[in-house]
């Protein structure tokens, strides 16, 4: 009686088992040095707020001689710094900058995205190639015009720029996301008897919340991270951190209080920080969402 005998044969090696360890070591040693170069600065920064003032150019790199004077100089007014104020004239300047951005933003991403007329590739062009002018060549107009119509050390002042700026970055944005939603959803709205305006407010705005999320989050920095025009075009009462931090004095006028700087910087600094970190799957939906799955 014979038996057959199966001839087994050596399984190869799966590409994760060959995988060398010094590949992965060497991934992990890049992504730990991207990580303190990016941090380092930020913990440096939050180091020197909470370190009594006499001790700033202390070389140590650990927590030392911790104090909060630094927060309460940061805000205090009796040197002529204002940075409550500041933080608040940002925050309109940066929420209404937004919200105009948004607004135009989203209809002229649709536009692209989705309509064809002739000249798109050009619009296209000139929307991205506004986004790459260099600033410093606005200044002088921007300041002549605004000081001939009296709008200096006005938010519209700040607040037009700023929308300039970020503009192309939104239509950039939502009209890669409005390409990638299915054109079924819009077609189907069309057949029931909505008209193209509808069918984008009522189908294609919902389902690109979460890119316009993205944006909205990307353009509130943006515009509250401008200094170069806000330092020529604000004043004293609309004068924004990024200004506000530039001009901090302290009991010595020769001498930059770095503390309190550095205190301020952690402020403005913390809750962005904090806010993307919550809403970090929004954003990153919002940049990977919208492709019709195959």
């Amino acid at each position: 009686m014979s038996t057959d005998t199966v001839a087994t044969r050596p399984s190869t090696p799966t590409r994760s088992s060959t995988r060398s360890p010094w590949r992965s070591a060497r991934t992990y040693v890049g992504a730990l040095i991207v990580l303190v170069w990016g941090l380092g600065p930020f913990y440096w920064m939050a180091v020197t707020a909470f370190r009594d003032p006499a001790y700033t150019f202390d070389n140590n790199p650990l927590p030392s001689h911790l104090t909060l004077e630094n927060f309460r100089n940061a805000f205090d007014t009796s040197r002529g710094n204002d940075f409550g104020r500041a933080v608040l004239n940002s925050i309109i300047i940066g929420a209404a900058t937004t919200v105009i951005a948004l607004i135009i933003g989203t209809m002229a991403a649709y536009a692209l995205a989705r309509i064809s007329f002739r000249g798109k590739t050009l619009v296209s062009g000139l929307i991205l190639s506004a986004s790459m002018f260099p600033v410093v060549v606005l200044v002088t107009p921007l300041f002549q015009l605004f000081t001939d119509i009296g709008w200096i050390d006005q938010y519209q002042a700040m607040i037009i720029p700023n929308i300039s700026f970020v503009l192309p970055l939104s239509v950039y944005i939502l009209a890669s996301f409005f390409s990638e939603l299915p054109w079924e959803l819009e077609e189907a709205a069309r057949i029931d008897g909505a008209s193209r305006f509808q069918a984008f407010r009522l189908v294609m705005l919902p389902l690109a919340a979460p890119g316009v999320f993205t944006t909205a989050i990307l353009a509130f920095i943006a515009a509250v991270n401008e200094y170069l025009l806000a330092s020529l075009l604000s004043g004293d009462h609309t004068k924004p951190v990024t200004v506000a931090i530039a001009f901090f004095t302290g009991n010595d006028p020769n001498v930059a209080p770095y503390a309190a700087i550095m205190a301020a910087g952690v402020i403005i600094s913390v809750p962005l920080v904090i806010m993307v970190l919550l809403f970090q799957r929004r954003i990153i939906s919002g940049l990977t969402a919208g492709g019709v799955k195959s």
